[in-house]
């Protein structure tokens, strides 16, 4: 094989690992925003549960592996807080996403023009 066609096999590899990974985050970024969606829901639910209670009642909330005696505002503002923070999360996961989407037909574009430029 020549010089000019180790070089092209070369990036080509290299390209291909490129796509290979950046397909692998995205996926990494599919399961994390499903499980953070996961999490909102049971904060949503928790939260309409709790609505349901008369105002004097005692409710527990959960901190680590101990329970705190609270009242039901705190513990609603609590997972009102926790259900904002995930939401943020997954919108900067689907920017994340979204960009390497982007990063992956750009490398595939790329590795039609090397092929093209091979033949």
């Amino acid at each position: 094989m020549s010089a000019p066609d180790m070089e092209l096999k070369a990036a080509f590899a290299e390209l291909q690992s490129k796509v290979v990974e950046n397909k692998q985050k995205m996926k990494l970024h599919d399961l994390q925003i499903e499980s953070l969606k996961r999490n909102i829901t049971h904060s949503t639910l928790t939260d309409t549960e709790i609505a349901q209670l008369p105002k004097d009642t005692k409710v527990y909330e959960s901190v680590g592996r101990m329970f705190l005696l609270s009242d039901i505002e705190n513990v609603r503002s609590g997972l009102n807080k926790k259900t904002e923070g995930l939401k943020e999360k997954i919108h900067v996961l689907n920017g994340n996403k979204e960009y390497l989407d982007r990063q992956v037909k750009e490398q595939e574009n790329n590795l039609r023009e090397l092929i093209t430029a091979k033949k």
